[in-house]
């Protein structure tokens, strides 16, 4: 067990634990300049990250527009006690809220719903215009993955190695809501490296604000 448990250490991430220094986050895409006032029938998705969260395998979050406003919501599973497996039910660090474009980067910038205090505050985030998108099946999504618990390793119920992290619940929540251009996210994934292969999606530094 404890060799499996190191290596789904070293293939995934969201125990928040330790200080460390964020990496530095480049460049932007000139289609998202308009989001923020952006209303019409397309939607849009984003995905925040802090970079040195677990154990500098990386942490995210998620937000994505309500379709045809300028409302957006957002929210992330923190798993701050840094367990590997929390039963479902059991208290994850889940949260989302919903807001402006500005006041969603505000409050991810401050790791304003984080429960307790954040030792990696979010650092970046890439967002994408989707010409999909299903509200309804998302905000139905996000009490799935509010709910069912959280795991790195091995299933207790079905002896599998595999995940139910932030990274899953992120991923699911997007898909969900039918963003496109969304990378198929493994079982489990390191998040950095996921946030990486999101192929024509924005790219900005998040500082507070």
């Amino acid at each position: 067990m404890g060799a499996v448990i190191g290596t789904a250490m070293a293939l995934t991430g969201c125990q928040q634990a330790t200080d460390g220094a964020a990496k530095p986050r480049t460049g932007a895409s000139e289609e998202i300049r308009g989001m923020a006032a952006a209303v019409g029938r397309s939607g849009a998705a984003c995905v925040f990250v802090k970079p040195d969260g677990a154990q500098r395998f990386g942490h995210v979050g998620w937000g994505f527009q309500v379709t045809g406003t300028r409302t957006w919501v957002y929210g992330a599973v923190e798993n701050p006690s840094g367990k590997l497996y929390t039963p479902p039910g059991g208290d994850i660090g889940a949260w989302h809220a919903e807001g402006s474009y500005a006041r969603m980067l505000s409050d991810m910038s401050r790791d304003a719903h984080y429960p307790g205090r954040s030792a990696h505050p979010y650092r970046g985030y890439r967002c994408t215009p989707s010409s999909t998108s299903d509200v309804t099946a998302a905000r139905r999504m996000i009490r799935t993955v509010e709910a069912r618990g959280f795991l790195v390793g091995v299933d207790p119920r079905t002896g599998e190695l595999t995940s139910r992290d932030c990274l899953d619940a992120t991923y699911d929540v997007l898909k969900a809501y039918r963003t496109r251009r969304l990378t198929p996210a493994a079982e489990p994934a390191v998040p950095n490296v996921w946030v990486e292969s999101l192929v024509g999606w924005s790219d900005r530094r998040l500082t507070p604000r």
